[in-house]
């Protein structure tokens, strides 16, 4: 027998006892068992276990290894199995830009990852259930007799509790209600029994009729019970949730119709017999020997469709083409709008059923339903259902998950599924009058420039950031990546599209699939308009791989042969003006991109190909032939400005004067063809001004090539300022002819249009002209002259042009601000606000006055500031009496800056400014323009507040210029101050307060409006680097250009109160607790200097500009002024602080504007007055010293028609404050009634008024107003009769009784006698002599006969 091992044993006495065992061969005391293998199909057990002994064996004879699974000594890695391996794993798609690192990161997160942030499950919105309310003092106790009875089977009760089961049982019955369960079928599935015939049949079963399998007695009972009385009722059982869903979204949209000619109470069809059926059953027909009703009815004609006398909104139905359909409509069945879903009479489909038809697994009817959809988007996008239907389309459709169906639907087999998925996303996405828009104004001043499509950006719940450390905080793009894609795309449809991998599928369906003309048109212009959602949108389209290069190899080819028929079966290998259109939208997000464009991908060939041929000998069609001529001048104008492909102007100069020169019109007026033409003349003519403005910059560039300059600067540009000085002559050739075509009426809307580009061009050459070091200042003076004289003179008294600027309100957007909305506009997916097209009288109508006067105002400035003697030959622009109308309507108009006002504001904006700027050097020498100076000041200090981003250097130079500019402000030197002054004491006589005069104030005010202007200046200084981008757009400064994509619009650049910024400023980093940088008692002089400097300039806009600030509510302006309480201890102790807020006080409490303040509303930058009104509260129990403006600025919120909440916070949690607010009755900014009326109905008030009273806080001599306000509220309190709670009666009972029985005589005479308030009285009210019959009378019932005979004598 082999000995066990021993401690003592080494490690050769456990290899020599080893072999012996092995020797002997003495069975082992484990053994190993190993188990089949199910995915090698091993069998399991007899044999699978004399396999295993066999292996066993094997084992044992060839491994010297023992192993006891039971106790395993080694640790269990913690490494999962390998997972089974799919074999569909190769044909899954996988995308290049996929980092399978960051994919598994991503997804398999570890177990600190989850643990790290642990929050409480959301229970909000959980709908709670009461138990049903009985009798008894506890629940029903579940016996499992009563559960046996309800028809559990023995597999049902099988491992459930007492409690599941009767639940289950539960379920059953309800189920077998509602006909469920009867038949033996699916019972999920629902039975459709005509409403006609459902109950009689249940009316006339007998017990012994029932099935077998439901032969229960309380079955039976049941459907006896169900026995209809005087008719069968239907039920209203719930709906199941995906029903339910789907009739919620079916209520979405609606149509509200009101019908005629009642048709009530319409008896039920009978049912169908046996002569009715078109096909009569035979009698060897298996199964046919019953005639069955309920089953037959849908072979019975529809009936016809009823009027309705109702006002209910009705389901809207569509027709295939996405035209509405009435549901008084009788159309014939033939044409394939009668189906068996809900009201089969109507014809049409709703928008529910249609989402239905999308995922039939026929390809066909999905196909006819996407089609339908996107039918219907394009009718809804041109407003045809707004007076039709209710609410929004798109929004309820994309809320439905229209995108995720449009998306899945791109990546079917099927082509003609895809391209139907393709054009409803297109119809979903594009909006065709804003790219016709944006092409028309291309060459308006500055018309490259466009702003990013993008919604407005929400704010994001940063709850759950809340107490974790910066390092700890999630940054924008983690939580951008851990939203789901549903999230994303309810935000921003583009961004849910570019997150579901969109473009890969396009490119794959350009390249691969190669669709027909139509689908790659809709892709082309799905691309354009995502490359205008963003710049970061427009280079994922850049990069995505293979889908620009498709694009240029596909639909831009440098050669080609000619298309076989004018409509060609498919578009590859041809020039497609679409592909064209999207490489110039990509070319504005940035100057990068336009250089990889025009280097990398070859757009610059592209534009020496289509632009050194004329159009007709393109090959093409001749429309495509122009439109793809016109969209490669628009693209070589974009990268011109930028300073790019300028090189190619030196090659085709002779192609590009010759055009010039010849001005070819091959179509006449009226021809289709016609405005194509005139537009590819534009695109030329905004070409050669791009050009010009970078050929202008040249010799900048090169001199700081050899001086040394801090930033780094361009290199020069390839072309000079002698390569452009040729074209001014034919163009300014064909200006004249332009003004004499005029004339001719088939001629003058094509000449309109013509105008402007050639005004832009001399405007920017004569910029130019005057900056090079070749400039002759003589000839260029006679040749401004003999311009001015022969072209502006006659253009501007012409008859057509007058004509125009007499449109000029009814184009406006400002003036008319209902023409920016849109009721098809989702937040989701922002467009211009284009829809149903462009009237004639708007921005960008036929009759628009607009790109000819910005263009004419630009031209007459740069004209002016050259030659300042021919200014005031232009001043009767200036005085027209339509464009006085229009300023003055723009001075009282308050836009909303938004993406769907910003296009359009951002043209009127240019155009005011340029107006504002020429008058401002019409001024010295035209005594007219000079006497409606004031009036072009109130228009610029109105455009600040709503200027757009982008334009941020308008708004430096207008507050640099214009604003603090005192030859503008007429006022500071035509009596002003003295004016002033004489309304001042009209005030004074109707009891005004303050005692300083308003007039010095005015005086010096306007003496320190270069001081002032240098402090909004540098409270500017911020925005400094936008200021340098805005800069070079505006000027035209194009080497230092980086993108003609505008900034995001989130906002106007400065708030509507930007005349508080310097006190807002200063409050931000002082008066906020906790939360300033500057925690100091006295404030440095500087500061000081800053604040009398904006009260200074307040004061003028009040007094004199009061419509500047027509934006900023009353309650804002006096929680901004508030502010300067809570800046430091001393500043409003300040004479100059003082003296103008005192000034401003008085303003602010004229009665109109008293009227409108209002401290309810949300005030822009606090959370809530009650809190300001709090902190001033406190500030002044600490540092006011009695202060009487500092009083004022406390009283004024405790007026009865304001919350009750602020009078609360000043007596009851700040009553010491009582014994310092000693403002004089004489000196309250406001009517005393305005604190006495109506009478408090507070009894918490009412008892702390009380209260300060008795114990003295209160008196008259600390605090006369407010003892004044608590006598009048006391003494209606207590002897009101009227009918209360008994609560309420109770109080003023026991006040009345305390009152009486006051040891303080004077005291309990105020509040007993107190009559009406008087301000004239050394009291501030008056008394009675004696109590009036009545109040003795209600005494004597409170304290009783003998007190109220003494009170009477």
């Amino acid at each position: 027998m082999l000995k066990r091992p021993s401690s003592s044993d080494s490690e050769a006495d456990l290899l020599r006892a080893q072999e012996c065992f092995l020797a002997a061969g003495v069975p082992s005391a484990v053994r190993v068992l190993r188990r089949p293998e199910k995915r090698r199909g091993e069998p399991s057990g007899c044999a699978g276990e004399e396999k295993a002994e066999e292996e066993e064996e094997v084992m044992v004879s060839c491994r010297d290894v023992v192993t006891i699974t039971e106790h395993s000594e080694q640790i269990p890695s913690l490494t999962p199995g390998p997972s089974k391996k799919s074999c569909f794993r190769a044909e899954q798609v996988c995308f290049v830009d996929e980092d399978p690192e960051a994919e598994l990161e991503r997804k398999d997160t570890h177990v600190t990852a989850v643990l790290s942030r642990i929050i409480e499950h959301d229970t909000s919105a959980v709908p709670v259930s009461f138990p049903a309310f009985t009798g008894a003092a506890f629940p029903k106790v579940f016996h499992r007799s009563e559960v046996e009875d309800q028809g559990i089977t023995v597999a049902q009760k099988c491992r459930k509790s007492i409690f599941a089961q009767k639940i289950a049982a539960q379920k059953i019955a309800a189920q077998r209600a509602r006909g469920k369960g009867l038949t033996g079928g699916d019972p999920v599935q629902p039975t459709l029994v005509p409403q006609g015939t459902s109950c009689a049949p249940l009316a006339s079963m007998e017990t012994a009729s029932l099935p077998s399998g439901s032969e229960e007695p309380r079955l039976v009972d049941f459907v006896k019970s169900r026995k209809p009385h005087g008719g069968c009722q239907p039920s209203a059982a719930p709906l199941p949730a995906k029903e339910e869903q789907q009739h919620c979204f079916s209520e979405h949209i609606s149509q509200e119709v009101e019908m005629e000619d009642v048709e009530a109470n319409v008896a039920p069809a009978p049912p169908i017999t046996e002569d009715e059926l078109p096909v009569k059953p035979e009698k060897g027909w298996l199964h046919m020997d019953k005639l069955e009703p309920e089953k037959l009815e849908w072979m019975r004609d529809l009936p016809a469709s009823r009027k309705r006398s109702t006002k209910k909104a009705m389901q809207a139905r569509f027709n295939f083409d996405g035209v509405l359909i009435s549901p008084t409509e009788d159309l014939p069945t033939h044409l394939g709008l009668h189906h068996h879903g809900d009201e089969p009479e109507l014809a049409g489909y709703s928008l529910q059923e249609l989402f239905l038809l999308s995922r039939s697994q026929v390809t066909q009817q999905r196909c006819l339903a996407l089609t339908t959809l996107g039918h219907i988007l394009t009718k809804a996008r041109a407003s045809d259902f707004a007076s039709s239907v209710r609410g929004s389309v798109f929004a309820t459709l994309l809320d439905a998950g229209l995108l995720f169906l449009l998306r899945f639907s791109l990546d079917d087999k099927y082509e003609g599924l895809m391209a139907a998925a393709v054009q409803a996303l297109r119809a979903l996405l594009v909006t065709v009058d804003d790219e016709e828009c944006l092409d028309n104004t291309f060459s308006w001043f500055l018309g490259m420039a466009t702003f990013p499509l993008l919604p407005f950006a929400q704010e994001e719940d940063k709850e759950d950031d809340e107490g974790l450390e910066d390092a700890l905080k999630e940054t924008a793009k983690e939580k951008e990546e851990k939203k789901s894609d549903h999230d994303v795309a309810r935000n921003d449809v583009i961004k849910g599209l570019l997150r579901m991998k969109l473009l890969p599928r396009l490119r794959y369906i350009l390249e691969v699939l190669r669709p027909p003309p139509r689908t790659v048109l809709d892709i082309l212009e799905i691309l354009i308009r995502i490359a205008r959602h963003s710049p970061t949108s427009a280079i994922q389209v850049l990069d995505c791989p293979r889908l620009m290069n498709t694009v240029m190899s596909e639909f831009l080819p440098c050669s080609w042969s000619p298309p076989v028929s004018p409509t060609p079966d498919r578009l590859h290998g041809f020039p497609v003006a679409a592909a064209m259109k999207l490489v110039r939208i990509l070319a504005t997000a940035g100057r990068h991109t336009c250089a990889r464009l025009l280097n990398s991908l070859g757009a610059r060939e592209r534009i020496s190909c289509f632009v050194a041929q004329e159009p007709q000998d393109l090959l093409l069609e001749p429309g495509e032939a122009l439109r793809i001529s016109t969209e490669a001048l628009r693209l070589w104008a974009v990268a011109a400005g930028y300073g790019q492909a300028c090189d190619l102007y030196r090659d085709l100069y002779p192609i590009l004067v010759q055009t010039l020169q010849s001005h070819p019109m091959r179509w006449p007026p009226g021809h289709v063809l016609r405005p194509l033409e005139l537009q590819r003349v534009q695109a030329l003519h905004t070409l050669l001004t791009n050009v010009t403005h970078t050929a202008g910059c040249h010799q900048e560039l090169q001199a700081s090539l050899t001086s040394p300059q801090e930033t780094e600067c361009p290199p020069p540009p390839s072309v000079e300022w002698g390569h452009v000085t040729g074209l001014q002559p034919p163009l300014l050739a064909s200006l004249k002819a332009c003004v004499k075509l005029l004339d001719e009426p088939g001629q003058k809307e094509n000449i309109l249009s013509l105008l402007p580009s050639h005004l832009l061009y001399l405007g920017a050459f004569y910029s130019q002209l005057s900056a090079q070091s070749s400039f002759q200042p003589v000839d260029c003076l006679q040749e401004l002259e003999v311009l001015t004289s022969e072209v502006l003179i006659p253009l501007l008294s012409h008859q057509a042009i007058c004509d125009l600027i007499g449109n000029l309100k009814s184009c406006s957007a400002l003036c008319n601000p209902l023409s920016c909305s849109d009721p098809e506009m989702v937040p989701s997916l922002p467009s211009l606000t284009w829809s149903g097209g462009k009237p004639a009288l708007s921005l960008s109508g036929s009759n628009s006055p607009f790109p000819f006067l910005i263009a004419l105002c630009y031209l007459l400035e740069v004209l002016s500031s050259i030659h300042k003697g021919i200014a005031h030959k232009f001043s009767h622009l200036l005085l027209s009496s339509a464009l006085m109308m229009y300023l003055q309507a723009c001075c009282q108009a308050m836009p909303t800056v938004s993406l769907f006002s910003a296009w359009p504001l951002w043209h009127e904006q240019h155009l005011l400014y340029l107006l504002v700027k020429l008058a401002l050097r019409l001024v010295p020498v035209s005594s007219e323009v000079e006497k409606q100076i004031s009036l072009y000041h109130r228009v610029a200090a109105t455009m600040v507040p709503w200027l757009l981003p982008g334009s941020e250097y308008l708004a430096r130079d207008l507050l640099s210029t214009v604003i603090f500019n005192l030859d503008l402000i007429t006022e500071g030197r035509c009596g002003g101050p003295e004016a002033a002054d004489l309304s001042e004491l009209q005030l004074q006589e109707g009891g005004s307060f303050g005692h300083f005069p308003v007039g010095p104030l005015m005086r010096d005010a306007c003496a320190q409006l270069p001081s002032i202007r240098g402090c909004y200046l540098t409270h500017l200084a911020s925005l400094e680097p936008t200021i340098l981008y805005s800069r070079d757009r505006h000027l035209m400064r194009t080497p230092w250009v980086r993108s003609w994509m505008l900034p995001e619009v989130q906002g106007p650049i400065l708030p509507s109160d930007w005349p508080f910024l310097p006190i807002i400023s200063l409050y931000e980093r002082v008066g906020i607790p906790g939360g300033g940088d500057m925690q100091v008692e006295a404030l440095p002089q500087a500061s000081v200097k800053s604040v009398v400097h904006s009260l200074q300039w307040l004061l003028i806009l009040e007094r004199w500009r009061d419509g500047v600030l027509q934006a900023v509510t009353p309650a804002a302006k006096l929680a901004r002024l508030s502010c300067l309480f809570l800046c430091s201890s001393d500043l409003f102790l300040e004479r100059p602080v003082q003296q103008l807020t005192w000034a401003l006080l008085r303003s602010l409490c004229v009665p109109a504007r008293l009227a409108a303040l209002d401290l309810g509303v949300p005030l822009p930058g606090l959370a809530s007055f009650h809190d300001l009104y709090a902190s001033l509260l406190s500030q002044f129990e600490a540092v006011s010293f009695g202060d009487h403006l500092f009083c004022c600025f406390v009283l004024l919120p405790l007026q009865q028609r304001f919350s009750v909440s602020l009078r609360l916070a000043l007596f009851g949690e700040h009553v010491g404050l009582l014994r310092s607010l000693g403002l004089p009755l004489q000196q309250l900014p406001v009517p005393l009634e305005q604190f006495t009326y109506p009478p408090e109905d507070s009894l918490t008030l009412l008892r702390l008024y009380f209260q300060v009273l008795v114990t003295g806080a209160l008196r008259c001599a600390w605090c006369p107003v407010l003892y004044v306000v608590a006598l009048a509220h006391l003494n209606a309190f207590i002897f009101s009769q009227d009918v209360v709670s008994q609560e309420v009666d109770a109080a003023r009972r026991s006040m009345l009784r305390k009152t009486y029985y006051l040891t303080d005589e004077v005291l309990k005479d105020h509040l007993l006698l107190f009559k009406v308030p008087h301000l004239q009285k050394e009291l501030g009210f008056d008394a009675y002599e004696h109590l009036p019959p009545i109040r003795a009378r209600r005494l004597e019932s409170v304290v009783g006969m003998e007190e109220g005979e003494s009170l009477k004598t």
